[in-house]
């Protein structure tokens, strides 16, 4: 990763720390608190080892001395404590937030664009990847004022009694970061190919086993577990690749701490032997400076310590910021005037050399033309990839266009897409019901609609009989994916979902085309009460179906 690319990423991390600013500074100023015990219990028992060996003093003479030794522990503890508890809100303050800019995207963006990849790498993004970032901000943002702070304090109180040891740690500490540094720049790199090997890997998996039925039929187990243990492999190897450069950095911190301290304790060594005279000014070098700098020479490097062991945690939030930024940055169809449509619960459509297009601009349709009146029933046929979902994606607002496709004569592009979905009615062939009560998915159409209501609605489906002999009936728990019901149930459910939201127009996407004769005539009846006074947009391949439309709209394919 080079370096404009690092800085770049690395602002935007920053700038999304926000949301957690105030704890994190509440973990940093914990953090410098306990560094500032540190400093005095260093103090204390250098001035008790002096007392006692050098000015050979009695132990009950330093009583006041030990009653604040004994208090300084449970005081850092609780500043520990309270620097945990600070850097893990500052954190879950931030994944709070971007995980619901990732959502608003994804609505925003809506389904044609959530289809272009499996469901398995959504949802890597929103839970793996976001979790990820949580250690930057709990632990390595904090560490990262630290490492200034705490230094800066040990080194004010070493350079007045000895500023030769105190040169030292000046000299020796740009080189601890200069060399993680250093190392770290790989880090971020493996950490971004780790996240697309786990993309893959969660993506495969849940396509695979959403398709375990189909697996097993086709007897296709062994060749899927052998691809798995592919996709599996190679997100070890990244994993691992990742380890190394952790524990790489770990190490080389080690090393030049270690290094930094061994130089402190020879320079003292060689003083009390008379072999240095340097360093004290013109004092001499006391038990009292060599053991209070001894001792603050493993906490002066401590904090570079941490930074490093922290440091895995800013590759992490690098590489998968990269993937972030770039679908936040993805671009969403503009509604440059954002007018709404006026109160006048009529819906008329008009395209001309109307082109549905992807968002790069790929054609997904040839040239369509139709003008349909309010209250007219539009069939829409074609071959498969003619585009006619795709039409209907355009007509909802979720894919761009070119051309013209007006609504009561207002360009669609000009429209509000909230303001405009709220005139619009959809039911397409795979219903979608949640997890929860039969009476929760059918409010999702009107929160305020009463029992009474929902009934109504279920009787004009043909839902309500078999609604009554659920366990619970309005109560019922509808599992994942519609668990528990029929096809036929989980569309007339939807159906009846639909005809809670009295919208002035109705697009159906082959709403009976995975139903048996009776339920499709079923929903085919309701579904001709719906259309009373609607503008509709019917996608079908029967041609029992096309041949009811006012107007009937074939599309052929992009060569003709």
């Amino acid at each position: 990763m080079d370096k404009d690319t690092e800085r770049q990423l690395t602002g935007w991390l920053k700038q999304a720390a926000q949301a957690g600013r105030n704890w994190q500074r509440m973990a940093t100023l914990l953090g410098f608190a306990n560094g500032l015990l540190i400093i005095a219990q260093a103090w204390l028992m250098a001035n008790l080892l002096h007392g006692l060996i050098i000015d050979e003093r009695s132990l009950s003479e330093f009583s006041t001395t030990l009653i604040l030794l004994f208090l300084l522990f449970p005081a850092r503890s609780l500043c520990l404590w309270g620097k945990e508890i600070a850097g893990f809100e500052a954190g879950a303050r931030v994944r709070q937030q971007l995980r619901s800019q990732l959502l608003d995207k994804l609505g925003r963006l809506g389904p044609a664009f959530i289809q272009q990849q499996p469901s398995g790498a959504w949802s890597a993004m929103l839970l793996e990847q976001v979790e990820k970032l949580q250690e930057f901000y709990a632990k390595y943002l904090p560490q990262m004022m630290l490492v200034g702070l705490i230094p800066a304090a040990i080194l004010v109180v070493v350079y007045p009694i000895n500023w030769a040891a105190g040169l030292i740690f000046t000299v020796t500490a740009p080189l601890t970061v200069l060399f993680m540094v250093v190392v770290g720049m790989g880090a971020a790199d493996a950490n971004k190919r780790n996240f697309l090997a786990l993309a893959r890997l969660s993506g495969h998996f849940l396509d695979r086993l959403r398709g375990l039925r189909t697996v097993r039929q086709f007897d296709r187990l062994d060749a899927e577990v052998e691809r798995m243990s592919m996709a599996s492999e190679q997100f070890r190897r990244r994993t691992m690749e990742v380890l190394r450069m952790a524990f790489l950095s770990s190490a080389v911190l080690e090393f030049f701490a270690s290094i930094s301290i061994a130089v402190v304790a020879v320079y003292f060594g060689f003083s009390y032997l008379g072999e240095l005279n340097f360093g004290h000014y013109g004092l001499g070098v006391s038990l009292l400076t060599g053991l209070l700098v001894l001792i603050l020479a493993p906490e002066f490097f401590q904090p570079f310590r941490d930074l490093g062991a922290f440091y895995h945690a800013k590759a992490q939030a690098l590489g998968a910021a990269e993937s972030l930024i770039r679908f936040l940055d993805t671009p969403e169809l503009s509604h440059q005037h954002q007018t709404e449509l006026p109160a006048s619960g009529q819906i008329e459509l008009s395209a001309e050399n109307l082109v549905v297009t992807t968002a790069d601009g790929k054609p997904l349709t040839a040239p369509i033309n139709f003008n349909v009146s309010n209250g007219e029933l539009m069939t829409v046929g074609g071959v498969t990839g003619s585009g006619k979902t795709s039409l209907m994606q355009a007509m909802m607002g979720f894919l761009p266009y070119q051309g013209s496709l007006t609504v009561n004569g207002r360009e669609l592009s000009e429209l509000p897409r909230g303001h405009w979905l709220t005139h619009i009615t959809w039911l397409g062939q795979n219903p979608v019901l949640l997890h929860g009560t039969v009476a929760e998915n059918l409010r999702l159409a009107d929160t305020n609609a009463s029992d009474d209501a929902l009934w109504q609605a279920l009787e004009q489906a043909h839902a309500a009989e078999f609604v009554r002999r659920l366990p619970g009936q309005l109560n019922y728990l509808v599992g994942d994916r519609a668990g528990g019901l029929s096809v036929g149930q989980a569309q007339r459910l939807a159906l009846a979902r639909a005809l809670l939201k009295p919208s002035p127009l109705l697009l159906l996407d082959e709403p009976s085309a995975s139903l048996d004769k009776e339920s499709e005539t079923l929903v085919n009846d309701a579904l001709s009460l719906a259309r009373q006074g609607r503008t509709t947009i019917l996608i079908s391949h029967r041609p029992e179906q096309l041949a009811q439309g006012d107007q009937q709209l074939h599309l052929g394919g992009l060569n003709g």
